[in-house]
């Protein structure tokens, strides 16, 4: 089967079009879009500039023409009756006796025989280009010694007759004229004024994108403080730069958190590394016998385990931020959590000379992941049984304020600094009143990673003396949308101190 190719030099139809319409979009006027925005304002405003037009000539000039119409058939109904009561003897009187009594100056009548010699009317000739039988004509006519641009009706009657029936339109047209001048004037200058508009709104456009672009620009550039301006105006510039500036506030927070990270990892990991070596090393150089040996490498893999930990921290932390743990979220009641946790920690209270009170009434219903929040839960009471002293009691509670859910962990131990309670949510950050004991500094960062991935947030208090955690969840929703009611009054938690 042979395919006919296209003859050099001619694209086929698709092709050219394709082709065109490619080339139209890569011009260069077209891509501004500034210049976009702009010319689609002048063309709307155009547009209803030239349709207000047309409606206010057909509004005015239009509605002369309908009323020369109306009139000259009005006439011809009225002729029309006499005719056909008296024939052509009663029209002839009828058309005499109105133009004697000059009830409209402007009326023109003319009735003449079959060669075309006139019988009676007030123009002298048959008009020249008047043909066709029932048709409207707009032509200069004579009467008497003077000629004006009539609008006329042609009638045939019986016997060779025929009729004309018309209005001078002389004035009316002059004004139409005056109307259809004005209303050009107006669409010109309507285009002027939409030129000029869209002008001036490519640039406004430009003016309030070039701050954005320098911002991209030097942003790029590796100038992280860099910030879109904002005009106070609050409109959606103001919006849009808000919004910008916003995620490059987290963006910078973000490259901080990660240069911090890293500088926390070198200088925490840097000395139990030194020391599973320098053990390693003491007892490769001094061991004296298997057991030694043996001893110092169960030394330096403890200090790597240690090590391990924290990498497996900072990878958890990492996929619980990254959203992936989502997939695990079902329809929990909290109060069970807790109970599970307070039974579980309780022993481990008293061995240390503690107790752990717990306050909360079920139900608590949350939407979220159990092992989570159950890691969250263990991460402050371990961090309270860390820092209390003995005999003290620690405050596991629970209770639902409004739509949400909070949880409360209140110890009595040396607390938190206010300096330090925004920064203590950061990887690896310790206080001077956590430096001697142990840990990794990664607890706190856990369970902020925990309550931003079910929505909640973190509060952390003084508790008078101590620290008093509050972790506030949103309560779930039923399938009805609908909070559920609980089925129990609420717990009142304890206020600070």
């Amino acid at each position: 089967m042979k395919v006919g190719l296209p003859k050099a030099g001619v694209l086929p139809m698709p092709d050219a079009r394709r082709v065109f319409l490619t080339s139209l979009r890569r011009a260069p006027f077209l891509r501004s879009a500034g210049l976009r925005f702009a010319a689609l304002y002048a063309i709307i405003f155009g547009l209803s500039a030239l349709a207000l037009a047309i409606f206010l000539w057909w509004a005015t000039a239009g509605l002369l023409n309908r009323q020369v119409e109306a009139a000259i058939n009005a006439d011809a109904q009225g002729l029309g009756e006499r005719y056909q009561e008296g024939n052509l003897p009663a029209l002839v009187v009828t058309i005499q006796d109105r133009l004697a009594q000059s009830i409209d100056d402007n009326a023109i009548y003319l009735l003449v025989d079959d060669s075309l010699q006139k019988v009676a009317g007030n123009l002298t000739t048959w008009p020249v280009g008047v043909s066709a039988a029932d048709s409207w004509f707009e032509l200069t006519v004579k009467r008497g010694d003077r000629e004006s641009l009539a609008r006329m009706h042609r009638f045939d009657l019986p016997g060779g007759f025929h009729l004309l029936i018309g209005r001078d339109v002389g004035s009316r047209a002059k004004l139409r004229s005056l109307l259809t001048a004005g209303l050009l004037w107006a669409v010109l200058v309507m285009v002027v004024l939409g030129s000029a508009g869209a002008i001036a709104i490519q640039s406004l456009f430009k003016r309030s994108l070039a701050d954005v672009s320098a911002t991209a620009a030097a942003i790029a550039r590796g100038d992280l403080s860099n910030r879109v301006r904002i005009s106070g105006r609050g409109d959606e510039f103001d919006r849009l730069a808000e919004t910008i500036n916003d995620m490059l506030d987290r963006i910078a927070r973000l490259m901080d958190g990660v240069r911090q990270v890293s500088n926390a990892i070198a200088h925490d990991l840097r000395t139990p590394i030194t020391r599973a070596r320098t053990r390693l090393e003491d007892a490769a150089l001094h061991a004296r016998d298997a057991s030694d040996l043996h001893a110092a490498v169960e030394r330096a893999t403890s200090d790597l385990d240690g090590i391990v930990s924290v990498f497996q921290g900072l990878l958890r932390i990492a996929e619980i931020e990254a959203g992936s743990r989502r997939s695990a979220f079902a329809s929990i009641d909290l109060y069970a959590l807790l109970s599970d946790m307070h039974e579980l920690y309780a022993a481990a209270a008293e061995e240390q000379g503690m107790h752990i009170d717990l306050l909360a009434k079920p139900p608590l219903p949350v939407f979220g992941d159990r092992d989570l929040l159950q890691q969250a839960v263990a991460n402050l009471l371990e961090n309270a049984l860390k820092f209390s002293p003995q005999g003290k009691h620690i405050l596991l509670g629970a209770g639902r304020l409004g739509d949400r859910i909070e949880i409360v962990v209140a110890d009595s131990g040396p607390g938190i600094p206010a300096e330090d309670r925004n920064r203590v949510t950061e990887r690896f950050f310790r206080g001077e009143s956590a430096r001697s004991t142990p840990g990794s500094g990664l607890g706190l960062s856990m369970v902020q990673a925990v309550v931003q991935l079910h929505n909640g947030s973190l509060r952390l208090e003084s508790n008078h003396p101590g620290v008093r955690a509050v972790v506030s969840l949103p309560a779930e929703f039923s399938s009805s949308r609908r909070l559920a009611k609980p089925a129990a009054p609420p717990a009142h938690l304890p206020p600070a101190g």
